[in-house]
């Protein structure tokens, strides 16, 4: 029995832009979640790092200098 290496040659070419209707679309518009507020944006928190940072080492500055 021969076995044929060569493929069926398709009825109709979708051009690479184009979507093949087997696969479906996933053009349709997404719902947008709501912004999380301040807790969802980098510069709060690394504010809030670099202010307990500048106050920790404002303790130890004050120690060095005799005020705590």
């Amino acid at each position: 029995m021969a076995i044929s290496l060569t493929h069926p040659t398709p009825t109709s070419l979708t051009p690479p832009t184009e979507t093949p209707p087997a696969e479906g679309s996933i053009s349709e518009a997404h719902p947008e979640r709501p912004d999380g507020g301040m807790w969802e944006h980098p510069v709060f928190w690394a504010a809030l790092v670099l202010l307990g940072s500048a106050i920790v080492a404002g303790y130890f500055i004050a120690r060095i200098f005799g005020f705590a």
